[in-house]
């Protein structure tokens, strides 16, 4: 059992030991943009925004809660207070794991007033990835919903074997007068470490990506320029918050002073109908998004948000007609982007791109951002010419918490390596052709072979197996299963498989939707399994 201590009430609480890991700066002279003071932090931002419209709508969400930029400022000095009173300040490293809620932004911009440590984790993890988090981060405190949409994440938390604070915010958040609170972050704070984002890597653990208010507001900035967005219109966040494109959204907003919608849950018809009713023009997300819009409009023969404008998204591969249906079907326009946790924006769709340049690529870098695309030896390769992409800019994390990830995928000069494979033409833009790495992308969430891997690999019926990704056009690729019975064992069924995964708590997007069984994985002479070609098999529908 965990040591956790549950906090039931706001009472007053020993601060926990400030934030402590060693990072390598790789780049000393990041900037945030040309027209963003250099060091200004997430609180500074949302003051200066504050302080320029009071009075025009920030956010609303699908239960009607509404908030002005005065209002969510104000809101969000009250939440720090209260959290302050629990023990959580600088230097506090919190893990919350929350639906996208407005208490939730609500929840995080306190924390960025506190100078706290976040390490926002989507709510589609469990006690896997959870537990792995919270002991590699250091955090002290669990921030939950209790029991949501049928999960218990309270006993999940409880279940950690580490000295961690669990605070429910189901029944609402903590509150304080703001008169209690410390200084807030100073400008020259904007470079620290504050942000600790989980992706999957082709190890079994997750990894920790260290962001600054810096990087992040940068990626936020990135696909403000592109998006061009000003009131009235109307931004849309219906994927989890703690994704990194939470912040990229909130800060293109808080730029912008445009509005967000925020969907807790995202169902396609409900949702669709709110961002009618309150009257989104952009929706965020990803391909999926952009098939449920389509799904609708044949449900219904209409299309159901008639003042949205665009969609834009990233996370999974875009194909060029769909595109062209979307733009068809309903008169919306597509804005794709290229972004990921370690850079959260990197390519985007921009207002001025034309049709061929929106349906065939990802966009041209976003302010700041640097693409190179190189060949084996990491030399560039000519425009057209596929390679593998690297990309450097002020919104590029810090580096990974593990010292060694961080050496292997940044380069001296502040490239990292994406593990992508593209091609920029003569005018910039970028088109993704593939991946180096064997990372599996479902819905826009990474998903690591090698912890599916780790998992079926101790089950008594399993010889060998291999996870591979295939393409996917409901979920842009799916996790497929290939594998090598057990000598003398009858070979597993897709249904004992799912339901072992789910026993060891496996988050179930990371189950597999598909099974293959195989007398023998193909191996190269050093025994390696040629996952390549099974992906080459099963693709064709063999």
């Amino acid at each position: 059992m965990g040591r956790a201590v549950v906090v039931e009430e706001i009472r007053c609480a020993p601060r926990p030991a400030a934030f402590t890991h060693e990072l390598t700066v790789l780049s000393e002279s990041r900037s945030v943009g040309t027209d963003i003071a250099e060091g200004q932090t997430f609180w500074e931002l949302l003051s200066r925004r504050a302080t320029a419209t009071p009075d025009l709508l920030a956010m609303v969400d699908d239960h009607d809660r509404r908030l002005t930029w005065g209002e969510f400022h104000s809101e969000a000095e009250r939440v720090a207070a209260g959290l302050y009173r629990l023990g959580i300040g600088p230097g506090t490293v919190v893990t919350w794991q929350l639906p996208t809620w407005i208490d939730t932004v609500l929840v995080s911009m306190a924390l960025s007033r506190l100078g706290a440590v976040q390490n926002p984790i989507i709510h589609l993890y469990r006690f896997r990835e959870v537990d792995s988090l919270v002991r590699r981060t250091g955090a002290t405190w669990f921030l939950h919903p209790g029991i949501w949409q049928g999960f218990d994440y309270g006993a999940m938390g409880a279940a950690i074997d580490a000295p961690l604070t669990l605070l429910d915010i189901s029944a609402g958040i903590p509150v304080g007068d703001p008169i209690d609170l410390p200084g807030a972050p100073s400008p020259e704070s904007a470079n620290d470490v504050r942000w600790l984002y989980s992706t999957s890597g082709t190890t079994s653990e997750p990894k920790a990506v260290c962001h600054s208010d810096a990087t992040l507001i940068a990626g936020g900035i990135g696909i403000a320029d592109a998006l061009q967005m000003s009131p009235p219109e109307m931004n849309s966040v219906p994927f989890p918050f703690a994704h990194i494109g939470g912040p990229d959204n909130l800060v293109m907003s808080m730029r912008a002073g445009v509005a967000m919608a925020l969907v807790e849950r995202f169902v396609p018809a409900e949702s669709f109908a709110f961002f009618a009713r309150v009257g989104v023009t952009h929706l965020g997300g990803s391909t999926a998004h952009y098939l449920a819009l389509l799904a609708e409009v044949d449900r219904t023969g209409v299309n159901p948000v008639p003042t949205l404008a665009l969609v834009c998204g990233g996370g999974a591969p875009k194909p060029p007609e769909l595109y062209w249906r979307v733009k068809e079907r309903t008169g919306v326009i597509v804005h794709h982007g290229y972004g990921m946790t370690e850079c959260p924006m990197i390519a985007c769709g921009a207002k001025g791109d034309g049709d061929d340049q929106l349906a065939n690529t990802e966009g041209a870098p976003v302010t700041g951002c640097e693409i190179l695309v190189v060949d084996a030896d990491e030399l560039p390769v000519p425009a057209g010419t596929d390679g593998d992409i690297l990309v450097r800019g002020p919104m590029l994390a810090i580096g990974y918490l593990d010292a060694a990830q961080t050496a292997e995928s940044f380069r001296s000069d502040g490239f990292f390596r994406t593990g992508d494979r593209g091609r920029l033409a003569d005018d910039g833009h970028i088109t993704i052709t593939g991946r180096t790495k064997e990372m599996i992308i479902r819905k826009g969430e990474n998903i690591s072979p090698r912890e599916i891997e780790d998992v079926l690999s101790t089950h008594p019926a399993i010889g060998a197996v291999a996870v591979i990704g295939l393409p996917d056009t409901q979920r842009g690729e799916r996790v497929c299963a290939v594998v090598e019975p057990a000598v003398g064992a009858t070979p597993i069924s897709l249904a004992a498989l799912a339901a072992y995964c789910r026993a060891v708590g496996l988050m179930t997007q990371k189950i597999p939707e598909q099974l293959e069984i195989v007398d023998l994985l193909p191996r190269n002479p050093t025994m390696k399994i040629l996952k390549r070609v099974l992906v080459d098999q099963y693709s064709n529908g063999a």
